[in-house]
C-alpha cells in the first residue's frame, strides 16, 4: 500500500513538473518587451539566488565545497551550464519570436537525439524496433525540413543542447540542485555583468517597464526551480518507464498552446513531419514499456539519456 500511494505520489510530481515545463510558452510572453537576452540573464541569476536559498535551508553545501577537489566535474558542470543556456536562450526567443510549434518540435526529438548519443558515447546496441524509430525520425526532419525550406534549426538546437546537457550531467553524475548551482554560478557571472551593462546604458527592462515586470524577471528562478525539485521528486518514486512517457506531455502542451493559443499555422507538409515524429515516439514509448513489464531491470545508460529533462542523472536511480 506504501508503495502504491508513492507511485501515486510520483506521477503526481512528475505532471506537475511537466504541465509546468509545457505552459512555458505562456509565461515567456508576460516578460515583453524585455530583450529574449535579458530574460535568459535574469533567469540565470535568479536561478542562482532561489537554488542557493534551497541549499542553505537544506544544509547541502557538502557536494559543492567537495567539486574544489574535482576538476574534471567541475569542467563537466561548466560545460552543461554553456549547454542549458544555448537552450534556455534559443527557447525563450524562439517562443517570444511566434515559433511555438518549432520549440515543442525540439523536445518531440530530444528522446531520438539521445539514442543517438547513447549510440556514439556509449557503444550501445539499438533493438530493431528502435532503429525503425530513429529511422522514421530522420525522414521526419526531412519531410519538416522540405516543407519549411530550411532545416528546422530551433528544433535542432533546442534537441542537440538538451540531449547534450543531459549526456554531460550523467558524466558528472551530480545530485540535481546542487549541480544546478554550480551550473547558475557558472551563468550568473557573466549574466549578471551583461544586465549591468544594459542597466548603465539605459537599454535594461528591469526597473524601467513596469513593477509588474520586474517581479516577474524575478520569479524566473522560482519558475525554474521548482519542477526541477518536482521532477527529482518524480524519479525517486516512480518507474523509469513511467518518467519517459510522462516527457511527452511537455511538448504536447507546448505544441497545443501554438495551435490554439499563439494561433500558429501548421502546413501540410509540416504536419505530415510531426505525425512522423509522434509515431516514432509512440514506437519507442510502447516498446520500452513491454521491455520494462518484461524485464523489470535497471535501466542502461541509454535508457538514462532518454527524456533528460533539465535535471540530473544522480538524483534518481534511473540515472541525466
Amino acid at each position: 500500500m506504501v508503495r502504491a500511494s508513492e507511485t501515486r505520489q510520483g506521477i503526481g510530481y512528475g505532471l506537475a513538473a511537466y504541465t509546468i515545463w509545457g505552459l512555458f510558452p505562456l509565461f515567456w510572453p508576460l516578460l515583453e518587451p524585455t530583450p529574449a537576452t535579458q530574460i535568459l540573464a535574469h533567469r540565470m541569476l535568479w536561478s542562482l539566488v532561489f537554488i542557493a536559498g534551497v541549499l542553505a535551508v537544506r544544509r547541502r553545501w557538502a557536494f559543492v565545497l567537495a567539486l574544489r577537489s574535482d576538476p574534471r566535474r567541475v569542467g563537466l558542470l561548466a560545460l552543461a551550464a554553456v549547454l542549458i543556456s544555448v537552450n534556455w536562450g534559443v527557447y525563450i526567443w524562439a517562443v517570444n519570436s511566434g515559433h511555438v510549434l518549432e520549440s515543442s518540435l525540439g523536445y518531440f526529438v530530444t528522446p531520438l537525439v539521445s539514442i543517438a548519443l547513447g549510440i556514439i558515447v556509449f557503444k550501445e546496441s539499438l533493438r530493431r524496433v528502435q532503429w525503425i524509430a530513429v529511422a522514421i525520425g530522420v525522414v521526419a526532419v526531412v519531410v519538416i525540413s522540405v516543407g519549411y525550406g530550411r532545416l528546422p534549426w530551433i528544433a535542432l538546437t533546442l534537441a542537440a543542447s538538451f540531449g547534450s546537457y543531459g549526456l554531460v550531467k550523467k558524466l558528472a553524475h551530480a545530485p540535481a540542485v546542487e549541480s544546478l548551482a554550480v551550473e547558475t554560478s557558472v551563468l550568473a557571472i557573466p549574466a549578471l555583468a551583461y544586465l549591468v551593462i544594459v542597466q548603465v546604458r539605459g537599454s535594461g527592462s528591469f526597473g524601467h517597464v513596469a513593477v509588474g515586470t520586474d517581479l516577474l524577471l524575478a520569479s524566473t528562478g522560482i519558475v525554474t526551480a521548482v519542477p526541477l525539485l518536482f521532477f527529482a521528486a518524480a524519479t525517486r518514486r516512480v518507474p523509469l518507464t513511467i518518467i519517459g512517457l510522462l516527457q511527452y506531455l511537455t511538448p504536447v502542451l507546448q505544441f497545443t498552446l501554438g495551435i490554439v493559443v499563439r494561433h500558429e499555422k501548421l502546413p501540410g507538409s509540416e504536419l505530415a513531419g510531426f505525425t512522423l515524429v509522434w509515431v516514432a515516439l509512440a514506437i519507442l514509448g510502447v516498446n520500452e514499456l513491454l521491455e520494462w513489464r518484461r524485464a523489470r531491470t535497471q535501466p542502461s545508460p541509454l535508457d538514462e539519456l532518454a527524456g533528460y529533462p533539465l535535471t540530473d542523472p544522480a538524483s534518481s536511480p534511473r540515472t541525466k
